[in-house]
């Protein structure tokens, strides 16, 4: 059985004006180029930290993402989803 193709710190390049920057965006991991899967470990996933998925999907071109906080008793509390 295959499992899924991914990437760990994935560069996401900035193109602006045909100008590429480098902001160093990296985004934690990205599942067959379809799903932007960012890990936390902190108190409570904060509107900071969706507006960052929100940024790499946009950029990416992906549609969907997943913030993945590690720092909950029950794991499947502290993922949320978001969808483009």
């Amino acid at each position: 059985m295959k499992g899924f193709a991914f990437e760990r710190q994935k560069p996401l390049p900035v193109e602006y004006k045909g100008i590429k920057l480098d902001c160093s965006y990296r985004m934690d991991i990205v599942v067959e180029n379809k799903v932007v899967v960012e890990l936390k470990c902190v108190d409570k996933i904060t509107p900071v930290h969706k507006a960052q998925l929100l940024t790499y999907l946009r950029l990416s071109k992906i549609k969907v993402g997943l913030i993945i906080n590690f720092y909950t008793e029950i794991l499947k509390n502290g993922i949320k989803r978001l969808v483009l």
